[in-house]
C-alpha cells in the first residue's frame, strides 16, 4: 500500500489519525508509522481499513484506486465517459435534487437508528434504486453505483453530502456502534417529496420496512448475493439491466409461474 493513499483516504472521510487508530485498536503513534510507511499492515488491519474506506483490498494494498471523477452538473443531461485510469460521471441536476430529497426522507424515517451509518445507507440506497428498476422497469434516482469489496457504493454520495452540508440541510457526525466508529448523517431540514410519485414513495417505505433494521454487515452480505454486484469486478459500474437475472432471494418482482 502506498503511504499517500492511506492519508488521502483518511482525509477524504474527514477522520483524524486518532479515530482511525482507535478503530484499528492501536495507538496513534503506531498508526502514524503506517501513514509514514515505517510499518506494514497486517491482513486484519488491511481488511478493517478496506471496510472503513469502502474500497477493495487490492486497491488498498497496491495503492491503485480506480479513479471516479464525479461532476454535479447544472444541466438535465447525464453523461458518462472513460478517463485515464477511471471513469467520469456527470450527475444531472434533476437526479441530484431527487437524490438529496430521497436521502433526507430516509434519514427522517430511519436515520436515528443506531445501525444506520454510512455503509448501511449505501446499501439501502442501492436496493431502493435497483429494486425499483426491477419492479417497474424505470429508474427512481438512477444513481450510479460501483462495486467495492464491501458492496455497492453510490459514487456521487460524498460530493452530494458535501453540497448538502454547505447548504445547511444535512450534518455529518461521528458516533460509535458496537465499539466501531460510525459516520452518521442528521437531516437539518424536512424532505420535499414533490419530485417523487406516490408509487416511488410507497416503494421507498416498503424497502425501509424490509431492510431498515439490518446492520451494515447484514446488508453487505445481502448485496454480495445480488446479481448486479456479482457480475462485475471491483471498481466497475453496476448495470441496472442485470436485476432481471436475480435469484429468488433478492428478486422483488413476481414473474409468475414458469411457462411449460
Amino acid at each position: 500500500m502506498t503511504t499517500p493513499l492511506l492519508k488521502k483516504l483518511r482525509e477524504e472521510q474527514g477522520l483524524s489519525q486518532a479515530i482511525v487508530a482507535k478503530e484499528l485498536k492501536m495507538s496513534r503513534p503506531t498508526y502514524i508509522s503506517l501513514e509514514q510507511g515505517k510499518r506494514k499492515l497486517t491482513l486484519s488491519e488491511a481488511e478493517c481499513l478496506a471496510q472503513m474506506f469502502d474500497i477493495s483490498l487490492d486497491e488498498l494494498v497496491y495503492g491503485k484506486r480506480r479513479k471516479v471523477d464525479v461532476v454535479l452538473s447544472k444541466t438535465p443531461v447525464s453523461k458518462k465517459a472513460d478517463v485515464e485510469g477511471g471513469l467520469r460521471i456527470n450527475v444531472p441536476a434533476e437526479n441530484k435534487e431527487k437524490f438529496k430529497q430521497v436521502l433526507l426522507y430516509i434519514l427522517e424515517k430511519i436515520g436515528s437508528k443506531p445501525n444506520i451509518g454510512m455503509t448501511a445507507l449505501y446499501k439501502i440506497l442501492y436496493f431502493i434504486d435497483f429494486d425499483y428498476y426491477e419492479k417497474f422497469e424505470e429508474q427512481l434516482m438512477g444513481a450510479v453505483y460501483i462495486r467495492n469489496h464491501y458492496g455497492p457504493t453510490p459514487v456521487a454520495f460524498a460530493k452530494i453530502v458535501k453540497e448538502m452540508e454547505r447548504e445547511g440541510t444535512l450534518e455529518t457526525v461521528e458516533t460509535k456502534y458496537f465499539q466501531h466508529e460510525q459516520k452518521k448523517f442528521l437531516p437539518r431540514t424536512k424532505s420535499e417529496l414533490k419530485q417523487l410519485s406516490g408509487q416511488e414513495i410507497a416503494h421507498i417505505d416498503e424497502t425501509l420496512a424490509r431492510l431498515g433494521d439490518k446492520n451494515a454487515r447484514e446488508l453487505t452480505e445481502l448485496s454480495h448475493r445480488d446479481i448486479p454486484w456479482m457480475c462485475v469486478k471491483d471498481g466497475e459500474q453496476l448495470e441496472y439491466e442485470s436485476v432481471f437475472y436475480r435469484s429468488d432471494e433478492t428478486s422483488q418482482r413476481d414473474y409468475g409461474p414458469d411457462p411449460l
